[in-house]
């Protein structure tokens, strides 16, 4: 490899992933794949005194008094932090010194293959000098490995994580003085001595660019020195320097017998080019060249820094001999990477960004670092993210963190070729965060700082991780894998269009005006004052908008159009003292029509829409849904929808998607008498006659517990789904009351809102539908935890997140398919064996993205779940309904796109048609289930087209009687003729 070839990574990672593999990969990692957990020795042993331990630079730093304004380990506080409270310290920590057993079984609960932990320089060597060894300290680090040796799990050591030896810094001014790297040896040969028998993986020094630049530099960490970036630079060059004579060391004199490997923990972050320019990526190029190829460089290529950093840095880069060159470079036996929060986000310089843009990417850096740096092997020895320091053990969000970053990993190995031997999550247990102290958490175990005993309790993470170890990886589940199957033949496919555009303009044929040509000067028509035909009778095909629109949905083979009725368009004042007849009429051409090209009509009433929640100005400024007199309103604009369109429409819905996060209670308790009041008008009075069928559609997104191990998180998506969905479903489809888990919530808060129904109200609205009608879009995650603040809902006690690994759309809408499978059997479960439509379901996409990949991606697979919710659960489902027709009034939702009034197919509108073709998906060896060809005609033509024997009679003897006529006619004129 060539210095520079990794800037190709943004290139091939500019354009966005097929939706295919921007999601889950299901796959595996390779045998062998070394599956590992870490800890450092300050941040989770403790006993800083015990056993003849020595002080380290830590000690000293965080035992200084508190941090005053303007202080460099103030500097690292992110903005907005609270104060810091007196030094918080490693003094006591997790407590592992003393608990080696109670860490091995967290090693064991894990089921890692290798454990990553640092030796403590300074409880080997209290004083940091060759001399006499700690004993007690050896005796420590070696019962830890026995009982390693003893689980079966493999140690990887870290001779050097940032706990130097205070006497060493006060003695030589610690890595400052290139003579600390003979006391380094010395200690790296103790170690080497006594543990490398069953040692494979050694790892010199962690993280040398937080070593020498916020140690030395900005004196953030410890030793907290505030020296200038020469000095920054000058450590990183003695850190090199020492880092190859452990490996130099080690190559000699310890691999012949021992036969391990020795690397260096490089931390790095990621980062993106502001805009694709060749500028930009140059600029990104040189940002990861002045943090990992700062020590990378030296060690994976050529022994000398990058060529950005000599040229920009100057006399501040110390400069290699000759020598020093060749000692250096080729000393790493794997490429031991670090990558996670400490270094992205939190400990970057701002200049080194080069005013371009971080990203917790750790595929890209994988591939750079692949193609930089000659396809090394590479050993991701630490990874995770951070919970608060308040979150216990529903980690949700450092554990989608992990999912994210493990994700990525075996996408790099899998998809790009990156050879990647193992991965390390980071870390066993809770600890101090170095300069977040105790502030934030990022233990796969929750550890009690204030408890005698310090038990490590696993986590949500601690349990995900432990499976995914056990399956070593995402294997293919039979719950992800397409079904093939068809649905019943009656089966209602269609399509939504929520509000159907009323254009009222008429066609130029209605115009009763008489024209002349102008043919000799203007060339136009000229009206002729004076002049005019006789006016005809009004037919529905003098709307010139509506065929177009039934055009495009009988060339989407849909057997079902479902739209919504304008109330206020209708009744503009609420009442019939003003009814709109022009828009009525053009309503029933367009049922009319529909109905003419054999497309069900599916009717909703009212929709929540801008402005006035969809309702007449009037009674929205007299309190809209709050005030009960709209409940009696909406039931006589329902009778006046039935009287003129009922004989048409054989499939209305009276309230469509009511949003209950936007709603009052009494607002909810109002809509639900006025759906019951249609509702029961309609099947007295006009079911008996129309012999149609009504309901109500409600939203039903899938809530699901972020934390799939955790009670209480089972119990807030419970809570969720019933304040979302439950609220309005339980009157009308269960008890015709409230939820009771929904009052009693409100209940304990003393929160008496929530109204109560009479025992008639409740008869009213217990059991008013037919059906059971569900739009559903996405799956939201809830925790109890409470983790984000400004997401954090305190009326439900609900954290509302998302897993990153989720494919979004533009607008950051997650498509989780399975979540459409859970969500129907949950209502079964709830209100029984009801015949269920799925009356709207759809997902934004790019405008600009011709082929809508996303939308096809997410039909293809929405619909598959309906299926497998059909066949493998048994679910009662009628039809699905797929979410919008075109652009125009859904934008970028549409399977039409509109530009320059006219309808363009877009490639997801064939697919929909494909799987409407197909009834559902056939594969090579499902046959395609025989359904014979419905008609459903118009009820002005019903007569035609019962009398078809009837009328074959009278055209017979209509035709019989012609030519008898005609050959009487023909006689009687040939005998005159004869006569003649």
């Amino acid at each position: 490899a060539e210095p520079g070839d990794g800037a190709q990574t943004w290139a091939r990672f500019a354009r966005p992933a097929v939706p295919e593999a921007a999601g889950l990969l299901h796959d595996t990692f390779p045998d062998g794949f070394l599956w590992a957990v870490g800890s450092a020795a300050y941040q989770t042993e403790g006993g800083w005194r015990q056993h003849g331990k020595g002080a380290s630079i830590w000690d000293t730093f965080t035992h200084r008094p508190p941090a005053a304004p303007g202080d460099p380990r103030e500097a690292g506080r992110p903005s907005g932090a609270p104060s810091p409270s007196p030094p918080t310290t490693g003094d006591v920590a997790s407590d592992g010194y003393n608990n080696v057993l109670r860490d091995i079984d967290g090693l064991r609960q894990l089921g890692v293959t290798h454990y990553r932990f640092s030796i403590s320089w300074a409880r080997v060597f209290p004083n940091g000098s060759a001399g006499a060894p700690n004993r007690e300290g050896l005796r420590y680090y070696r019962r830890l490995l026995e009982r390693l040796r003893e689980l079966g799990v493999q140690p990887v050591v870290t001779l050097y994580h940032w706990d130097l030896p205070q006497r060493l810094q006060d003695v030589y001014g610690g890595w400052a003085n290139r003579a600390l790297a003979d006391h380094f040896r010395d200690y790296a040969e103790l170690c080497f001595r006594h543990f490398g028998s069953q040692v494979k993986y050694w790892i010199t020094i962690d993280n040398p660019y937080v070593v020498a630049w916020h140690g030395y530099a900005t004196g953030r960490l410890a030793p907290g020195i505030r020296g200038s970036p020469r000095l920054g630079y000058q450590v990183a060059h003695n850190l090199l320097l020492a880092h190859a004579q452990i490996w130099h060391l080690y190559n000699t004199s310890f691999r012949p017998t021992q036969g391990g490997q020795v690397s260096i923990a490089l931390g790095s972050h990621w980062i993106n080019p502001r805009r694709m320019t060749d500028h930009n990526i140059k600029e990104c190029q040189k940002s990861l060249d002045f943090v990992l190829g700062w020590f990378a460089k030296p060690i994976f290529i050529d022994g000398d820094y990058p060529n950005s950093m000599k040229s920009n840095l100057s006399s501040l880069l110390p400069d290699f001999t000759e020598s020093e060159k060749k000692f250096i470079k080729g000393t790493a036996d794997f490429f031991s990477l670090s990558f996670g929060p400490t270094l992205s986000f939190q400990l970057l310089e701002p200049h080194m960004k080069f005013h371009q843009l971080e990203s917790p990417s750790l595929r890209q850096l994988l591939s750079w670092i692949d193609l930089e740096y000659n396809h090394p092997q590479i050993f991701i020895v630490e990874n995770g993210w951070f919970v608060s320091g308040t979150t216990k053990r529903d980690d949700a969000k450092y554990m989608y963190y992990l999912k994210k970053f493990i994700m990525e990993t075996l996408k790099a190995i899998r998809l790009d070729g990156v050879d990647v031997i193992g991965y390390t999550a980071w870390s066993l247990m809770d600890g101090f965060e170095w300069h977040r102290g105790y502030s934030i958490r990022r233990g796969l175990f929750y550890v009690d700082f204030l408890s005698q005993e310090k038990k490590l309790l696993p986590k949500s993470s601690a349990l995900f991780y432990q499976k995914l170890i056990e399956n070593n990886g995402f294997p293919p589940l039979p719950e992800n894998q397409p079904l093939e199957g068809t649905f019943p033949c009656d089966f209602a496919w269609g399509v939504v269009d929520n509000y159907v555009q009323v254009d009222t303009t008429l066609s130029q044929f209605t115009d009763p005006n008489i024209y002349l040509w102008d043919v000799h000067h203007s060339k136009r028509l000229i009206k002729v004052d004076g002049v005019v035909a006789k006016k005809r009778k009004s037919y529905c095909v003098d709307f010139a908008a509506i065929r177009p629109q039934v055009a495009l949905l009988q060339e989407m083979h849909v057997t079902h159009f479902h739209f919504s009725l304008d109330w206020a368009l209708i009744l503009p004042l609420g009442n019939q003292s003003q009814l709109n007849g022009t828009v009525l009429h053009y309503y029933r051409c367009v049922v009319s029509e529909l109905v003419h090209a054999n497309i069900t009509p599916v009717v909703a009433l009212w929709q929540p829409v801008a402005p006035h929640q969809g309702l007449p100005s009037p009674l929205a400024k007299q309190g809209a849904w709050e005030n009960p007199r709209t409940a009696l309103a909406f039931a006589e604009y329902a009778r006046l929808c039935f009287e003129e369109l009922g004989h048409l429409v054989k499939f209305w819905i009276t309230m469509n998607e009511p949003y209950t996060r936007n709603l009052t209670y009494r607002a909810g308790h109002h809509l639900l008498k006025a759906h019951a009041l249609a509702w029961r008008m309609y099947d007295e009075t006009f079911r008996p006659s129309q012999k149609g069928k009504i309901s109500i559609a409600l939203q039903a997104d899938w809530i699901e517990p972020a934390c799939p191990f955790s009670q209480k998180d089972k119990e807030v998506a419970e809570r969720v789904l019933e304040f979302d969905v439950g609220w309005l479903a339980e009157p009308i489809f269960g008890s015709g009351d409230y939820p009771h888990v929904m009052r009693d919530w409100l209940n304990q808060r003393s929160n008496f809102l929530l109204p109560y129904f009479t025992e008639e109200e409740k008869k009213l609205i217990q059991g008013s539908f037919d059906f059971l009608a569900v739009s559903h879009y996405t799956t939201i995650l809830v925790d109890w935890e409470k983790e984000d603040p400004l997401k954090y809902n305190d009326y439900l006690e609900v954290q509302e997140m998302t897993d990153i690994t989720w494919l979004n759309s533009p607008s950051q809408v997650a498509v989780v398919p399975w979540g459409l499978r859970r969500v129907l059997s949950w209502l079964r479960v709830k209100y029984g064996d009801l015949p269920m439509y799925i009356i709207a379901n759809g997902i934004d996409d790019d405008p600009q993205e011709e082929q809508d990949k996303l939308r096809m991606y997410y039909l293809q697979n929405y619909i598959n779940e309906a299926l497998k919710a059909y066949v493998l659960d048994g679910i009662n489902l009628r039809g699905y309904f797929a979410y919008s027709l075109n652009d125009r009034s859904a934008p970028k939702f549409g399977f039409y796109r509109y530009a320059a009034n006219q309808f363009e197919p877009k490639p997801s509108m064939q697919l929909y048609r494909k799987i409407i073709d197909n009834n559902g998906f056939l594969g090579p060896e499902t046959l395609g289930s025989f359904c014979p060809e419905e008609y459903t005609v118009c009820t002005e033509c019903s007569f035609f087209h019962t009398q078809k024997s009837l009328l074959v009679f009278i055209a017979v003897l209509l035709l019989a009687f012609i030519v008898s006529l005609s050959l009487i006619f023909y006689y009687s004129k040939k005998d005159r003729r004869s006569y003649k």
